[in-house]
């Protein structure tokens, strides 16, 4: 051993080695893998990871939910590289602000945690056309994710620029960085067949390039079962204990499993039960894997029209562990805190060795990591979706739940359950800003409305003529949303019973007759286009017929989607004229214009000199333009624009957009329950909420985008709304609850312990604040013995120790954090011979 440095005291070599301990991840590593796992600088990892997208937060939200990742015990961040919001001109690059991906992984390595840059450069993610730029679309002979020598030419390059800005800053493990994988391609696995013979070579296309740029970490493609080596294949989806890589020289991988799923305006908002998700990670686990990622760990927000579809939510809140406002989602977040505490301690065995499973009758199994120098870590499981079990296992007796994982570290002692959730639930609510009644235009904080007519039809000099219909994407280029086809026709009578008949792959349609609105058409979410008759009113002369074809996020997903256009199609034709005829408009000369007035004006900044300010406010009117000025609300607890009233457009806050919203958009009014049966096999259809309510209805405005004053709203209102009816809300919480049992397996904490001290242990039950600077305010209910209820409607069961509420109160009014022993040595015994439980409902301020 070599000398540890001159005059260096054995506390400051012990604080040196901690710090190097801690903070492994940020000096030179080197990162390989095997059979069992990825190998870094010498040693097998279990590693627990997290998605977060940069793009969907703010800067100022990074570090908080970087340290909620680390607290939850995540190891690892993993988040896309989206091409479009940094090349959206080809040749010009954006790195700043939201895009600033080389501060967020600096961020998570100064945290101690390492990531995954899954740099794609196809994304899928739900983001507009899969992250790729639009101008890709136009290069001459290209065609995506084939081996088209254009296309490959264009993703080598941007995927080499990422990885050269990356190198640049010395941010890969084997330069001292934090980035331990990286992945290329994305999910190709699932359409590959599509692509006929022209995918297979493109996969050992893409696969070579990734592994010529030399990032000395190893790499992924995900879904790719064909993936050559040394690329490592790795599953995605609900569930992927049985994956099985295609190389037994590589090591189980999971890169996401979905820990609930997106919504889409017009549908109910699907989440994942607590218990689903961490059976399906300890099963995960018990059956070899060592690497595991949940998308998303915390979804964030589709701000502006980064949302893909169609008809992708700006909420991509996803049921994360954090939540779309940055806060914890209880009991999910404290629930898999506790099973990966539990994992990291069996992390020892399941690196040494392969698992053994055994059946013990039918769903049941154990399996074993067992070493030869007497590691043993156990997982009980029990597969039935109906039934609990006992089972005898290592001479003892074990209860299973129906659908759970039991986790047993030292192979004698559950150290958790999957269906038994012992973590901290909270009840949060959106109080209203100011909190007295009113329309925002009577709130005190508001200054009063303003607004700017969009023109209807042809307004711009940059309107262009031509003949037929064109679709919309290859003529905006995803400039805008928007599309106005102008067509004039001249009628020699009066034609008051004519009907306009459309076709359209437009996600959404307006018609105007000479000015006025006619009517309307919106594609369905499963359906392809919008086909809609018109009942028209035409006066003798010349009739303008303006149609303003629109989109909601463009495809994101499936084989040739960059193909899937949209816009007015023929026929576009008037039907039912007096002389009987058909007039087919569709070869007509069309006049167009890209986008909106507004949209050229600049009117999202607020800053033009058009506003009106008359006491007449416009309302309940298509195409309108709204500008209000407010100051924040108070305090530090995340901030939502609450959208009732309004029908649907884009909304923009001192410049930055928030995203398109639509509150008018329903849910179907029937398939949602006010619980979930988490023991089933899950699909997003299974657990559902918000059914007969607008899909979304609150936007989130992240407080980084605020000043005290002087804060500027601008909307642009498409289908008609009140603006005053807008209001301001915060996300507080209005309780949290635990209730857990003196049967339950003592804390994770404990588990370095001798057996003896364990036993005396016991189980225990422990409150947290939610939010930074709280403490515990008000225990409103306590109760140790057979306590009834859930969190918010907790009550007394016959069994009640009278001192339960004075010594929880004693032991928690007035802190941030508490912690009790569930015994009848802390409460006395209420009822002796009965398994007895503490619930505990309290508040913060």
């Amino acid at each position: 051993m070599g000398s540890t440095g001159a005059g260096m005291s054995a506390v400051e070599v012990g604080l040196l080695l901690l710090f190097a301990l801690t903070a492994g991840c940020c000096f030179g590593a080197n990162v390989t893998y095997d059979q069992r796992a990825l190998v870094i600088d010498g040693r097998r990892r279990v590693l627990i990871s997290g998605s977060i997208h940069y793009a969907r937060s703010t800067p100022d939200m990074w570090p908080d939910l970087i340290q909620k990742s680390k607290d939850g015990g995540l190891d690892v961040i993993e988040t896309y590289i989206f091409w479009n919001l940094h090349e959206a001109v080809r040749g010009q690059y954006d790195f700043e602000g939201r895009k600033d991906v080389v501060k967020f992984v600096k961020l998570v390595a100064e945290a101690g945690l390492f990531v995954h840059l899954r740099i794609g450069p196809y994304a899928c993610a739900e983001w507009n056309y899969g992250g790729f730029p639009l101008w890709l679309h136009f290069i001459p002979g290209i065609e995506f994710r084939t081996d088209n020598e254009p296309f490959k030419a264009e993703m080598k390059r941007f995927t080499a620029k990422i990885v050269d800005l990356m190198k640049g800053k010395k941010l890969y493990a084997s330069q001292g960085g934090p980035i331990i994988l990286s992945q290329i391609e994305n999910e190709y696995g699932n359409v590959q067949s599509d692509y006929g013979s022209g995918a297979e070579p493109y996969v050992k296309w893409a696969a070579a390039m990734a592994v010529s740029l030399d990032t000395g970490v190893p790499w992924v493609m995900c879904q790719q079962d064909d993936a050559p080596d040394p690329i490592i294949n790795t599953c995605n989806g609900f569930y992927c204990d049985q994956f099985t890589p295609n190389s037994n020289k590589k090591p189980k991988m999971w890169t996401e499993n979905w820990s609930g799923s997106f919504s889409s305006f017009g549908n109910a908002v699907p989440y994942r039960p607590a218990e689903d998700l961490a059976l399906s990670v300890a099963r995960f686990y018990q059956l070899g894997g060592t690497f595991h990622n949940y998308y998303m760990y915390h979804g964030g927000t589709n701000f502006g029209r980064s949302a893909g579809g169609p008809f992708i939510t700006t909420s991509y809140d996803y049921d994360a562990p954090i939540d779309e406002y940055g806060l914890l989602r209880q009991p999910k977040w404290g629930h898999l805190k506790d099973l990966h505490e539990v994992i990291k301690l069996c992390e020892e065995a399941m690196v040494a060795t392969d698992p053994q499973t055994t059946s013990l009758d039918s769903n049941l199994e154990a399996t074993v990591y067992k070493t030869e120098s007497g590691l043993c870590a156990a997982f009980l499981v029990n597969l039935d979706m109906q039934s609990d079990a006992t089972v005898k296992f290592n001479g003892n007796s074990f209860n299973l739940p129906a659908w759970s994982v039991s986790i047993l570290p030292n192979c004698k002692n559950v150290a958790l359950n999957t269906a038994t959730i012992n973590s901290v639930a909270t009840i949060s609510k959106f109080v209203r800003q100011p909190s007295q009644e009113g329309t925002i235009a009577s709130d005190a904080f508001i200054s009063g409305w303003s607004w700017i007519n969009e023109p209807v039809g042809i307004s711009s000099d940059n309107a262009f003529t031509k003949l037929g219909l064109l679709e919309q994407i290859n003529t905006t280029a995803d400039r805008s949303d928007y599309l106005w086809y102008s067509v004039s026709v001249e009628i020699n009578g009066n034609e008051s019973k004519t009907v306009l008949h459309i076709d359209s792959l437009g996600h959404m349609l307006h018609v105007f007759i000479n000015g006025e609105l006619a009517g309307r058409g919106i594609r369905s979410n499963s359906g392809h286009e919008v086909s809609r008759d018109v009942p028209i009113s035409l006066i003798p002369g010349e009739n303008k017929i303006d149609l303003l074809s629109l989109t909601v996020g463009l495809q994101n997903y499936g084989a040739y989607f960059d193909t899937v256009g949209t816009g007015v199609t023929s026929p576009v034709q008037l039907k039912g004229l007096q002389n009987g005829s058909t007039f087919d408009l569709s070869s007509q000369q069309w006049t167009y214009q890209i986008g909106l007035k507004g949209e050229e004006l600049g009117l999202s900044s607020g800053s033009s000199s058009l506003w009106v300010s008359q006491s007449d406010l416009p309302k309940n009117q298509p195409l309108i333009w709204y500008k209000t000025t407010f100051d924040a609300p108070t305090g530090s607890n995340p901030v939502a624009l609450n959208f009732t009233g309004l029908g649907k457009g884009e909304a923009w806050i001192n410049g930055q957009s928030i995203g398109r919203y639509w509150p008018t958009k329903m849910a179907p009014t029937s398939g949602c329950s006010d619980s979930c049966n988490y023991r089933r096999i899950y699909q997003p259809s299974n657990c559902v909420k918000n059914c007969g309510a607008p899909t979304q209805q609150l936007y989130h405005v992240p407080r980084g985008w605020l000043q005290q004053s002087g804060n500027v709203i601008v909307l642009f209102e498409e289908v008609g709304g009140d603006p005053t009816q807008l209001f301001f809300v915060t996300k507080e919480a209005q309780s949290m609850c635990s209730s857990i049992s003196e049967t339950h397996p003592i804390p994770v904490s404990m588990w370095n312990s001798d057996e003896e001290t364990r036993k005396k242990a016991g189980p225990t039950l422990s409150l947290h604040c939610p939010f930074p600077n709280q403490i515990i305010s008000e225990i409103k209910f306590a109760s140790f013995g057979t306590p009834r209820g859930k969190c918010g409607s907790f009550s007394h069961g016959p069994c009640s120790s009278r001192r339960a509420l004075s010594i929880v109160r004693k032991a928690c009014v007035g802190l941030r954090n508490c912690s009790i022993g569930v015994s009848v040595n802390t409460f006395g015994d209420p009822c002796s011979g009965i398994a007895k439980s503490l619930a505990v409902e309290a508040s913060c301020r």
